[in-house]
């Protein structure tokens, strides 16, 4: 995309690095942006012998899930969720290559609900109506919070600089959270007023219903919930790369 200025990330380290790596790789100028950072959870876990599979909804919770469940089979949200599971241990990784409903779909094509529990490694706060969708299809849910998602008081001084003095042009929004994150930092710092010249581009349309009473300019959201749909908005110089 001609004429695109900086390219603020949202989302948490490292994949917001990862994301910005990507750009500058196609000729565009990434700035991470992370307004989330992620925390390990230190709770209750089932025995591995004691569930049939491990369902995961994002790439953090393959992260902060111990490796003693990596003999068992993962249930991925998407590709990149699948990819990042199998680069951890784990020997079978299937992709529901879409979001929770899709999971949910998957683990009923692959998994027994007459069998042993499903285990639902999740952050905290998360994960209620995928249980919950799992449940209705007759599975026995453990959910289990592994990490939980901490926002940041504030915006790093580049990327308020940058705000302020209009080189900004996008920003991504991998989720809800990010989006709302962003927005109590921009107030904070008086900077919301600057948005109205920055193009919003979200994930998912969720994500762009939550980008919309903020002020930016347009608000674009992706054909499908993967950073390759995101990317896209971008003009298509992003290539390709695995869904979430």
């Amino acid at each position: 995309m001609t004429g695109t200025g900086l390219v603020l990330v949202t989302r948490q380290e490292p994949d917001a690095s990862e994301t910005v790596a990507r750009l500058a790789a196609h000729g565009l100028t990434g700035l991470a942006a992370p307004q989330l950072r992620i925390a390990r959870v230190k709770g209750p876990l089932p025995q591995p012998r004691a569930v049939q599979a491990v369902v995961l909804g994002s790439m953090n919770a393959v992260r902060h899930l111990p490796a003693r469940f990596r003999n068992l089979p993962a249930l991925a949200v998407g590709d990149a969720t699948a990819a990042s599971a199998r680069a951890a241990g784990f020997r079978e990784a299937a992709s529901a290559s879409g979001d929770a409903r899709d999971l949910a779909a998957l683990a009923a094509r692959f998994c027994d609900p007459a069998g042993a529990p499903l285990l639902l490694a999740t952050a905290e706060g998360a994960g209620m109506p995928l249980a919950a969708d799992l449940r209705a299809r007759g599975f026995r849910v453990l959910r289990r919070v592994v990490y939980r998602v901490v926002q940041r008081p504030t915006l790093t001084p580049p990327v308020a600089a940058a705000l302020a003095e209009g080189r900004v042009s996008h920003a991504l929004f991998f989720s809800r959270s990010a989006a709302r994150a962003f927005a109590r930092v921009a107030r904070a710092r008086r900077l919301t007023h600057t948005l109205q010249g920055v193009t919003a581009l979200a994930i998912s349309p969720a994500v762009a219903a939550t980008l919309a009473p903020m002020g930016f300019g347009p608000v674009l959201a992706a054909a499908r919930p993967d950073q390759d749909s995101l990317l896209a908005l971008l003009g298509g110089r992003t290539g390709k790369r695995g869904r979430e």
